[in-house]
């Protein structure tokens, strides 16, 4: 599921975000991120989650928004990760893809979708 997403670890996340990983953890549990089990069975967090900015590295815009719809209609970090990273012709390309090009209203609606 997670083949050619390139993943880091917590204290990657932390480093890139200028944060504890205490606080990376935290917004693994809040649905701020989500993460999957690395190869060497570590928690691992997509590196698209991430976004250069003018303040440095921040977390896509609606990421938190969308993983919360996501696991409010039954979906593991994994799934969730698993469903933002497969194309969708009439985005098109990937939700995350969408995310990123500041297109995030639509992959909301299409997640609040899911829990119906």
């Amino acid at each position: 599921m997670t083949d050619g997403i390139d993943l880091l670890t917590v204290p990657e996340v932390a480093e890139r975000l200028g944060l504890p990983s205490k606080r990376v953890q935290q917004l693994l549990r809040e649905h701020g991120l989500a993460a999957t089990t690395g190869d060497d069975g570590s928690r691992a967090i997509p590196a698209d989650f991430l976004l250069p900015s003018e303040d440095g590295v921040v977390i896509v815009k609606g990421l938190s928004g969308v993983l919360t719809l996501l696991s409010d209609a039954g979906y593991s970090d994994e799934e969730s990760i698993g469903w933002l990273f497969t194309a969708d012709e009439s985005l098109p390309g990937t939700p995350m893809e969408a995310m990123r090009a500041g297109r995030g209203t639509e992959v909301k609606r299409r997640a609040q979708a899911l829990g119906f």
